[in-house]
């Protein structure tokens, strides 16, 4: 029998980005919502331990041991003693690489849950966050897929104001954007906006209203990412001109851009059109903290 773990895409809403600290780490704030697109992990029983990737963006990642979906495997099954089953696992790679997505995160939250599951491992979830927290600062909120605001590291994590379903679209005109290369950008701007948190709201009740308040919020890591790919520039200025779209802004470190838009016919509608006028882009319609 096989079974399956989805690995949705996140979406940093904002990124508010603070100088290094003397550990070298940059302190965030941001608001993380997930999609429902992602990649999605299975596994079956095997003769023996066997991990391999799928799909469309197989050929950029490799199935290599350095994989952070197998050092979440590793990970796993080293904390818990005596012998287990040998299995087959399968990513089946859907986002793009090194994208702004958390992808390999996402990827290896949904292993770290689907192996506890598939072989009835002994392990709690505080243990299981713990597992996480250790390969990466965004590895919890990617365990858990849920949204929220992380601050610290990104490990800091709260709950966020709760608002309907937005209908966005994704877009990537598929070039890796490098965090360590976009940090690097950054502190040599030493422009860092702070990683404030801005006051937010129980709730929005709209689209609309969500956007209007995000557009008083950054990505902080948007200008240095744009300044060493300029075509995520392009991605933005597309976005931004068009009719449907109440707020553009690239998550993470790039290179994947966001557009909110005010319900479902306009998404789909914008997405139809992008997909006519950039073909060499990816582009997915999508929902977001669905």
């Amino acid at each position: 029998m096989t079974l399956s773990a989805f690995a949705p895409a996140k979406v940093n809403l904002f990124l508010h980005v603070g100088p290094a600290g003397a550990d070298g780490y940059h302190p965030i704030c941001s608001l993380m919502a997930f999609a429902d697109i992602g990649d999605r992990l299975s596994i079956q029983a095997a003769e023996a331990p066997t991990f391999e990737v799928t799909g469309p963006f197989a050929g950029e990642l490799g199935d290599d041991a350095d994989n952070l979906v197998a050092k979440a495997a590793r990970a796993l099954l080293t904390s818990v003693p005596g012998p287990k089953p040998p299995f087959q696992l399968v990513l089946d790679k859907r986002l793009p690489i090194a994208a702004g997505l958390g992808g390999g995160s996402s990827d290896a939250g949904a292993a770290l849950r689907l192996l506890r599951d598939a072989l009835e491992l002994p392990v709690s979830d505080e243990r299981l966050e713990a597992i996480a927290a250790e390969l990466g600062s965004d590895m919890v909120a990617c365990l858990r897929a849920e949204t929220v605001v992380a601050e610290g590291r990104g490990e800091q994590l709260s709950d966020a104001p709760d608002f309907p379903a937005l209908d966005a679209v994704l877009v990537n005109p598929l070039v890796q954007s490098s965090t360590a290369a976009v940090y690097r950008a950054f502190d040599e701007a030493g422009a860092s906006g702070g990683a404030d948190r801005p006051p937010l709201p129980d709730s929005f009740e709209s689209a609309e209203e969500l956007g209007a308040f995000l557009s008083l919020c950054r990505n902080d890591l948007q200008a240095p990412a744009v300044a060493l790919n300029p075509v995520i520039g392009e991605v933005l200025d597309t976005l931004a001109s068009e009719p449907e779209v109440l707020l553009a802004r690239m998550s993470g470190s790039g290179s994947t851009c966001f557009a909110i838009c005010a319900g479902d016919i306009e998404a789909e509608g914008l997405a139809e059109r992008l997909r006519t006028l950039r073909p060499g882009w990816w582009i997915q319609r999508c929902r977001l903290g669905a």
